[in-house]
């Protein structure tokens, strides 16, 4: 079984910066998105530098089926995780009883089940190959997000789980690292036609920056990684100020754009 690094959300954004990453660090890849075309293109660009070409598997991981089908085609292959990068996610941006419940329920089994099965499915290969799991989250985990409850809920699960996970697999040798990143440049904030105010656009950091901060974070064994140091900033302020005012401030931000959806899958 040789071994890979598996990453989802690879056709754009972080988890196409990060494939650059891991590809430039020597490691075999395994792109998992929904767009085929993309991900073929990244893999000739990867393979134009003289790396091995990335496996590309097309899979929908809103699907209960979508973690199974992927381990199924690894064995077929003889392939076998060293790393995880659970980067696939999306966001609805609007109320939530306004918003589609089905919609919703698909962002929890996207950002939250398939993670979480895709970090559990693993383990044996990962504990073999001393590697590891990177899950990328949000500064939002460290909030609640009225205009985005459900998102805010998942990124807040996906911290929790990914710290706790990191605790329980030490022992191993397996590293389990959350990634944190503040707002980013990419697809996922353009299709969602959120508004950033000066203040949060001055937190963004561009998404190959990213990438390589939660690779560095990962290989370090880090527990938690916020991406720039305005966020670890933002996030430290954040332990001071009462729900009562960050669930009116965080309304207040995410009331520019409403029942719009965003994905980096």
């Amino acid at each position: 079984m040789r071994p890979i690094a598996l990453i989802t959300g690879a056709s754009s954004g972080i988890g196409l910066e990060l494939a650059r990453v891991f590809a430039a660090r020597g490691h075999e890849l395994v792109l998992v998105a929904r767009r085929q075309d993309r991900l073929d293109a990244l893999a000739a660009e990867i393979a134009a530098t003289g790396r091995p070409r990335p496996t590309v598997l097309t899979a929908d991981l809103e699907r209960r089926d979508g973690a199974a089908a992927i381990a199924a085609e690894l064995s077929t292959r003889g392939l076998e995780p060293a790393f995880i990068v659970n980067n696939a996610g999306f966001g609805l941006s609007g109320a939530a009883a306004a918003l589609s419940r089905d919609e919703q329920l698909g962002m929890i089994d996207l950002n939250v089940r398939a993670l979480t099965e895709l970090s559990l499915m693993f383990v044996d290969s990962l504990a073999r190959r001393r590697g590891g799991i990177l899950n990328v989250a949000s500064i939002a985990a460290f909030m609640p997000g009225p205009g985005m409850a459900v998102y805010y809920a998942t990124k807040a699960y996906v911290l929790s789980f990914t710290e706790a996970l990191h605790r329980e697999l030490s022992s191993s040798g397996v590293r389990v690292t959350a990634l944190c990143p503040g707002p980013v440049p990419t697809e996922f904030q353009a299709r969602s036609r959120l508004q950033l105010p000066a203040s949060a656009r001055s937190l963004e950091l561009p998404p190959e920056r990213v990438a390589q901060i939660g690779y560095d974070g990962l290989m370090r064994g880090k527990r938690i990684v916020i991406a720039g140091l305005g966020n670890k900033i933002a996030v430290s302020f954040l332990r001071f100020v009462p729900n009562t005012l960050l669930l009116r401030l965080v309304d207040q931000r995410t009331s520019l754009a409403r029942t719009s959806l965003a994905r980096d899958d």
